[in-house]
């Protein structure tokens, strides 16, 4: 592939795709144990896997049956319970590769943003885990990349499979349904302004679409359920069930060591470690921690993207910024007990997309090369990590005060 190849949409997204996969799939199977919320969803995926009965009932069934799916193909280990995270995790990079390609137009712009988000740490951590986080972020990113393809032509069929994609995201994590909410509300702004969005798709259809294809995708990943061997699920049971999850997920919990406030993720005040402990003849650990860089100049770029919104008008910019806003400031109002870092792995892809706006926005023309500047020390930033990202032999029990920036990362 030549360089004058790789400047072309196509043949970048290729290259990004391969480069993301062989990173979070190298050495996938340490540890080799259960780690962190594995505990939960693995047993899960077995459940799902054998059909044999419902568990970890305040969840839907598509995350762990994509884990089940995974363990069919590779076994019953650590390959097999997150191999299909590996992909997720890619989907998410080529996700937001597409959004920015398609909003600003520039392969480079497009290539920063994309490489920003395999080094922001967190989609790192999520691509190596058997957890329900990952798989929601990358449907929830690729509902967002097909909506924003839709703008400019082939509306419905665009529209349709972003509608499909928010109910499957849906369909893993309830935490993705105010993107339905979401995503009726920007159409509806966007359409009023620019009459020219989305050609052909009016606002009662594409409300019409977005309600019926989502609803049906999400109900549909319950259909594994059906055919449990015990207490298999019926569909006048269906909707209690709802309920049910309902009641589950709202539950007031007892506290827990890495329990952390919505307010403090963005400041990564509270990281979480999946793991630190002897396994597979070494100590190891791994910090589910955002790469500063990219975490803390993220919240800058949002910023800026907002100010040129406000100031000149500039839509695209805006919509940039409120992706991060929505989805961050939600968990300010989601009744759940006890907060966790984790919850704030989509609004950090985002930042990715924040800080590629605002350089293509601010830094074209004025500041040559910034942009190089910031990736080249996001890469270092997670290089440094990366023993405790990727779970590698450390040297005694004491050695992950080498990363513990804050009191609050041990």
């Amino acid at each position: 592939m030549t360089v004058r190849a790789l400047i072309r949409p196509l043949p970048m997204a290729l290259l990004v795709g391969l480069v993301a996969q062989a990173l979070f799939a190298f050495r996938l199977g340490t540890p080799s144990k259960l780690m962190f919320d594995e505990v939960h969803y693995v047993p899960a995926a077995r459940a799902i896997l054998a059909l044999s009965h419902p568990i970890n009932a305040e969840h839907p069934l598509l995350g762990k049956t994509l884990i089940a799916l995974g363990i069919a193909l590779f076994g019953d280990n650590a390959i097999g319970w997150r191999a299909l995270s590996t992909l997720a995790g890619t989907a998410t990079v080529l996700g937001v590769y597409a959004i920015v390609w398609r909003l600003f137009g520039g392969v480079r712009t497009a290539a920063i943003g994309a490489a920003l988000t395999i080094v922001n740490g967190t989609v790192f951590v999520q691509a190596r885990i058997g957890m329900l986080d990952g798989f929601m972020a990358a449907f929830v990113v690729g509902a967002v990349a097909a909506m924003v393809w839709g703008m400019r032509g082939r509306a419905v069929a665009w529209w349709a499979l972003g509608c499909v994609l928010l109910g499957l995201a849906v369909g893993v994590k309830w935490a993705a349904a105010p993107y339905v909410a979401y995503a009726g509300a920007a159409f509806l702004l966007l359409k009023r302004r620019r009459p020219d969005r989305w050609p052909g798709l009016g606002r009662v259809a594409a409300l019409v679409i977005l309600g019926l294809a989502s609803a049906t995708a999400y109900l549909l990943t319950f259909a594994p359920a059906f055919f449990y061997a015990d207490r298999p699920l019926t569909l006048p049971a269906l909707f209690p069930l709802q309920l049910e999850m309902y009641r589950l997920q709202t539950q007031v919990l007892p506290a827990h060591t890495y329990q952390s406030e919505w307010w403090s993720w963005p400041l990564l005040l509270r990281p979480i470690w999946y793991l630190y402990e002897p396994v597979d003849g070494a100590r190891r650990g791994v910090l589910l921690v955002g790469n500063p860089a990219v975490m803390w100049g993220g919240l800058v770029a949002v910023a800026a993207c907002l100010w040129a919104f406000v100031r000149c008008g500039d839509q695209r910019l805006g919509g940039v910024a409120m992706l991060w806003i929505g989805s961050y400031a939600v968990w300010a109002i989601i009744p759940k007990s006890l907060g966790f870092f984790y919850y704030y792995y989509v609004p950090s892809i985002w930042l990715s997309v924040a800080i590629a706006a605002a350089f293509q926005r601010y830094a074209r023309d004025r500041l040559d090369g910034i942009d190089e500047t910031l990736l080249i020390v996001a890469v270092a930033t997670f290089l440094y990590f990366y023993p405790i990202l990727a779970a590698t032999p450390l040297a005694n029990a004491n050695s992950f005060r080498r990363w513990t920036w804050f009191d609050g990362w041990v």
